[in-house]
């Protein structure tokens, strides 16, 4: 799921074809010729046996039907691009909450059907109002792009990275066990906590809150994002003491 664009974050790759012009028509527009009389010859009959009318009416309504499916081949892939843009984040080319939970409901009917165990990480950036208020919004914006950074750039390719609003992210670990779930949350938070970032001229350490859950087989996606999100809070108190919860 890992597409790594220009600026180094993961983020989703439309594919699809392209509509061909100029020469390409022609040779297009001759392989429908081609592929019409094999098909008079496959259905008993020669082109010699029909007459020039009917011949160039077959060959009219092949090419119009090449041209159709191109139309459609294109509008699919246009219709892709637009499906992965709904996908992204509106400020990071990472996953949004849309498409978490898309990826989150799916490894839930993993766990139905083959009992795999994922792991589910809630992550909310601490002191983000501080950040934005001392170096405005700009500097909160490369805050968050930093920790997207970091996170696609320690999982796997087969886990999955989103912004799930604000400055809350969400991790989902496939194959991952309760322990280790923690044990890689805790090693994120590490990294984070490791990895400054330079605001204002000198580097700014970040902090991170995590909340951890297994995935279990009768859940639903929003029912495991609320027990993660319970499990971040309870870590942010003991970061910070309640009273100073952001």
């Amino acid at each position: 799921m890992k597409v790594t664009n220009s600026s180094g974050v993961t983020r989703y790759s439309p594919t699809g074809s392209v509509r061909r012009t100029g020469s390409s028509e022609g040779v297009s527009s001759a392989s429908s010729v081609r592929r019409v009389e094999d098909s008079v010859q496959i259905l008993g009959v020669s082109p010699e046996e029909i007459s020039p009318r009917v011949h160039q009416a077959i060959l009219s309504l092949m090419q119009e039907v090449e041209s159709l499916r191109r139309e459609l081949e294109e509008s699919n892939r246009r219709l892709r691009e637009m499906e992965d843009l709904a996908d992204l984040d509106a400020l990071l080319p990472i996953p949004n909450r849309r498409a978490f939970v898309r990826e989150l409901n799916r490894m839930i009917g993993f766990a139905q059907r083959y009992g795999t165990p994922s792991t589910l990480i809630f992550i909310d950036l601490n002191d983000m109002k501080l950040i934005n208020d001392e170096y405005g919004h700009e500097g909160g914006d490369k805050a968050l792009l930093h920790l997207a950074r970091l996170l696609i750039d320690n999982v796997r390719g087969t886990d999955v990275v989103a912004r799930l609003g604000g400055d809350e992210f969400g991790v989902i670990l496939a194959q991952a066990d309760e322990a280790t779930g923690q044990e890689k949350a805790k090693t994120l938070a590490d990294v984070i906590a490791n990895s400054p970032i330079e605001l204002g001229g000198k580097p700014y350490h970040l902090k991170m809150a995590y909340g951890t859950y297994t995935i279990k087989q009768d859940d639903e996606p929003h029912e495991a994002l609320d027990k993660a999100d319970k499990a971040m809070y309870e870590k942010k108190r003991e970061m910070k003491g309640e009273d100073n919860v952001r």
